[in-house]
């Protein structure tokens, strides 16, 4: 499993702070996950990515969409409106 939290507007546009997720060997880089959440509709598609001020982290760290994903991880998005 990884756990997927999100924060600032996400939670909003999404209906939810956090889900969890099974890990896959399809879903070892971050930019695998966004393609898999992305898939969801078009909320998910624009605020995952179109959204320049998007953050993401993996275990408290950020990182990369190349950055692997191994089961256990924790991965947070954090994105804030700007205009």
């Amino acid at each position: 499993m990884i756990k997927v939290l999100y924060f600032g507007h996400l939670m909003d546009a999404f209906g939810l702070g956090k889900e969890e997720i099974d890990f896959t060997e399809s879903l070892n880089t971050v930019g695998g996950l966004i393609a898999l959440l992305a898939s969801r509709g078009d909320v998910w598609r624009q605020a995952l990515t179109q959204n320049r001020a998007l953050k993401i982290t993996v275990n408290k760290q950020f990182v990369e969409l190349d950055s692997a994903l191994k089961a256990g991880d924790e991965v947070a998005f954090v994105a804030f409106m700007v205009s």
